[in-house]
């Protein structure tokens, strides 16, 4: 294999292109286990038809394990966005037809949505009645079975040279309800800094999903309290001061 061409960077990862191969290199420590169900998340998803790059293999290279998968060559919808900013709400509409299509789509193997977050707001910074009280909203949620991305987002969308779009990153895929899926993908575009961005896909997501606004926003604290264990000081910071908001208008 070629590692000479980097296409991503990550605090934990490097992502290089070898002809039509992607190679997604993580660096010493990741966790063997987190790895492995990444590639089999990946493998599951491809068996529910969806447009995924395909995993070609698990491997170590120099020391270090990797998941190779098909390279797809275009550009992400964030780079479009960046490049042509009046059709921005033509994408997140995109955007949206997209997690819907995913919403739809039934994966019975996949690890619970419910059962990451109780175990992530458990290791969470939070005192033990703040995550009591999580804890017990989240179980009074309704149980949904459908595919959850978790980082659902315009980065993680490539749209390919024939205009195919292709979702890639199941690291963080599950099944569960799909109000948590679209909180989560709100709360990354007010971390990206995109306000206005994330009323967009907000507005735009509720009414094509037919859902009330209140039900996704009731998700916010759950997903940001779970999210919060991950990440830079200055996104936990920004992340656990949306866990105190407890009802939204």
């Amino acid at each position: 294999m070629k590692l000479d061409r980097v296409i991503a960077v990550r605090n934990n990862k490097t992502v290089y292109r070898d002809g039509d191969r992607c190679i997604k290199v993580f660096n010493d420590g990741y966790s063997k286990a987190d790895i492995l169900n990444e590639a089999l998340n990946q493998a599951r998803i491809e068996e529910t038809g969806l447009k995924i790059p395909k995993v070609l293999e698990v491997t170590m290279i120099d020391g270090k394990w990797a998941i190779v998968s098909e390279y797809i060559k275009g550009k992400t919808l964030q780079q479009l966005i960046d490049e042509n900013p009046e059709k921005k709400n033509e994408y997140i509409e995109l955007l949206i037809d997209l997690q819907l299509e995913v919403h739809s789509k039934e994966c019975p193997l996949l690890n619970k949505l419910k059962d990451k977050m109780n175990r992530k707001i458990c290791q969470s910074e939070l005192d033990a009645t703040t995550r009591y009280d999580l804890h017990t909203r989240l179980e009074g949620m309704p149980k949904h079975k459908k595919v959850c991305h978790g980082d659902f987002n315009p980065s993680n969308i490539i749209i390919s040279e024939d205009g195919t779009p292709y979702i890639i990153d199941w690291s963080h895929a599950t099944q569960g309800n799909a109000s948590a899926d679209a909180a989560r993908t709100y709360l990354l575009f007010w971390l990206g800094g995109d306000i206005e961005g994330a009323k967009t896909y907000l507005d735009l997501f509720c009414k094509k999903s037919n859902t009330a606004r209140q039900y996704v926003q009731k998700w916010m604290p759950i997903v940001a309290a779970s999210q919060s264990v991950k990440g830079n000081h200055t996104e936990r910071e920004f992340l656990l001061s949306w866990v105190d908001v407890v009802d939204y208008e």
